[in-house]
């Protein structure tokens, strides 16, 4: 399995990368985990009819501003989103008129829809949890090619980010704060915590991504959180943008 990084910031877009996107590429699926502005670098992976999914963790912009972009591609294969309760109204409004090309004027078809906490097969297995952040959030947790890829974007450290990483080959989390930085007000992960999310869950690699870029204003910022990570979780790396990890 192949883990791509479209987008790596938090936020907006900066020098050091677009807002938030990854790709997973397993032997049968293509599954996309939100649709910041690096969902536009999508087309350069995708090179084959397997299915598309896109799996979003919630509504802030920084998560779904990509999808304006939907009528740049034209894969051959439908796409199918999923996303918590609500998705299938918001996403009718904001990829619509008069904002962009509407859903059903695309290339090709898109079918939303809408996810309750739980397991569900997709056809691959698939755990949602809402995680705790400023509004509601899901956190995922993928089982597939007898691997277990865990994604937790905005939260603070809670229980449900804890179950999904449990095990995880690989957890993905958000690392929006830099060391030391919280606020309870406004719920994110810095370093240290997605570390101790990631050593309680006995995931076998973090990787932080998500990265607010008024914060992390340089690369060398985001290696000075790797560090702060490492010492509580060893198995830590940093994401960068176009930067690919084998599962």
């Amino acid at each position: 399995m192949n883990v791509v990084f479209l987008g790596t910031n938090g936020w907006y877009d900066t020098e050091t990368g677009n807002t938030t996107s990854i790709l997973l590429e397993t032997d049968k699926y293509y599954i996309i985990l939100d649709a910041g502005n690096g969902l536009h670098k999508v087309d350069q992976y995708i090179t084959s009819k397997k299915p598309i999914y896109i799996f979003l963790s919630h509504f802030h912009l920084d998560h779904i501003i990509g999808l304006h972009i939907l009528n740049k591609f034209n894969f051959g294969q439908d796409i199918d989103i999923y996303g918590q309760a609500g998705t299938k109204k918001i996403l009718n409004t904001i990829i619509n008129e008069p904002y962009t090309v509407p859903i059903d004027k695309l290339q090709f078809k898109v079918g939303i829809y809408e996810l309750s906490e739980g397991a569900h097969k997709i056809p691959f297995l698939v755990k949602c949890l809402f995680l705790q952040h400023s509004s509601k959030c899901l956190g995922f947790r993928f089982e597939i090619q007898n691997k277990v890829i865990s994604y937790c974007a905005d939260t603070k450290i809670c229980k449900n980010a804890v179950e999904l990483a449990k095990n995880a080959d690989m957890l993905i989390t958000e690392c929006s704060f830099g060391p030391g930085q919280y606020n309870e007000k406004w719920p994110h992960l810095n370093p240290e915590g997605a570390a101790k999310i990631a050593k309680e869950a006995s995931a076998k690699k973090l990787v932080l991504t998500h990265f607010d870029a008024s914060i992390y204003q340089t690369l060398q910022k985001r290696k000075k959180a790797q560090k702060k990570a490492a010492k509580i979780f060893d198995n830590t790396i940093i994401a960068v943008d176009d930067m690919e990890v084998e599962v």
